[in-house]
């Protein structure tokens, strides 16, 4: 395999202020062999609002991963958990949050 090693990435937007969501927490599990969670990374977004190897240098492999996001600042939502499929361990995953008042929004992305 040639190029950067494949990783799982994230970018909060908080579309009420218009800008990145600098500071917010974010962990990764994965789901061991008989489906007890594995914490990999606790990780904190940059300026940028980013996260951009949630994985903190281990290696990416198939399976069941869960980002939960951290966004007890006092608003309506505490927290977000996003449950993925990871099927193909030679290419990487971007999973965007969009972050309003009373509005979450995730996709999958490239």
């Amino acid at each position: 395999m040639t190029g950067p090693r494949p990783t799982i990435s994230t970018h909060i937007l908080d579309t009420g202020s218009g800008g990145p969501a600098e500071g917010v927490p974010v962990r990764l599990w994965r789901s061991g062999p008989s489906g007890e969670p594995e914490l990999l990374a606790e990780l904190r977004t940059d300026r940028d609002g980013r996260i951009r190897d949630l994985l903190d240098g281990g290696r990416l492999v198939a399976g069941r991963y869960r980002l939960e996001f951290g966004l007890d600042d006092g608003g309506f939502f505490t927290g977000l958990s996003v449950d993925v499929a990871i099927d193909d361990p030679e290419r990487s995953y971007h999973v965007p949050l969009l972050r309003a008042p009373y509005g979450l929004s995730t996709y999958r992305g490239s």
